[in-house]
């Protein structure tokens, strides 16, 4: 019996307007870890005392609502957290805010962040950061060619998910990862999170009330 380790995460890779993809084909989620709701809300550039508890449909409408007003250049305008153990998980609906190299390093500062983007129209992006440093970044379709202060520190785990490291020997294997990555890129990029952080973001997730704020127009 083999198992499928993208199982969790191929809900991720619905199109937009899926019912088994609610995010749509813009959006953030990130990982802070031990930082409480409230803190990443500040770091978001909160300017409420606690947010707002919402439910991921209300979130949903408010962001709507905003890139309706703004175009959608500015993102969605809003982030919702949950907590999950000791990390505190963000979700940007049409945003991107947490993978910028800019904000990642201001967001991660006296913590750990791990954040990951889609974005259909322009590319997706993971982030590791530590401390405000990015360690970390790539694009989930070509994971060899990354950036940071140590770009190579996860290279296990990336070999772990399916996400090698090193670029392909000969151009018949290069295709093939590239037909893999193409496909699959945003699931595994998501089982990397999972296996740093140790949440697994499964649909669930948005059951349960948020709390939600909006994010500082000079971050979008």
């Amino acid at each position: 019996m083999t198992t499928d380790l993208l199982a969790p995460y191929r809900w991720l890779q619905g199109p937009d307007g899926s019912p088994q993809n609610p995010l749509g084909d813009i959006y953030c989620v990130s990982f802070f870890r031990e930082l409480d709701p409230v803190e990443v809300l500040r770091r978001f550039g909160s300017k409420e005392a606690s947010g707002r508890e919402m439910t991921f449909r209300e979130l949903d409408e408010e962001v709507f609502e905003f890139v309706e007003e703004t175009g959608g250049g500015q993102g969605g305008g809003y982030v919702g957290v949950v907590k999950v153990g000791t990390w505190s998980v963000a979700i940007e609906l049409w945003g991107w805010c947490a993978t910028s190299w800019e904000t990642a390093t201001m967001l991660s500062r006296g913590c750990e962040m791990v954040a990951v983007g889609r974005h259909d129209y322009a590319e997706d992006s993971f982030f590791y950061a530590v401390d405000g440093t990015v360690v970390t970044n790539f694009i989930p379709s070509w994971p060899c060619d990354r950036h940071g202060s140590d770009a190579n520190r996860l290279n296990e785990l990336m070999r772990a998910v399916g996400l090698p490291p090193q670029e392909p020997e000969d151009d018949a294997k290069g295709e093939e990862v590239w037909d893999d990555l193409s496909e699959h890129g945003l699931a595994r990029v998501f089982a990397l999170a999972a296996r740093i952080t140790g949440v697994s973001l499964t649909p669930n997730l948005l059951d349960g009330p948020l709390l939600v704020s909006a994010i500082d127009e000079g971050l979008s």
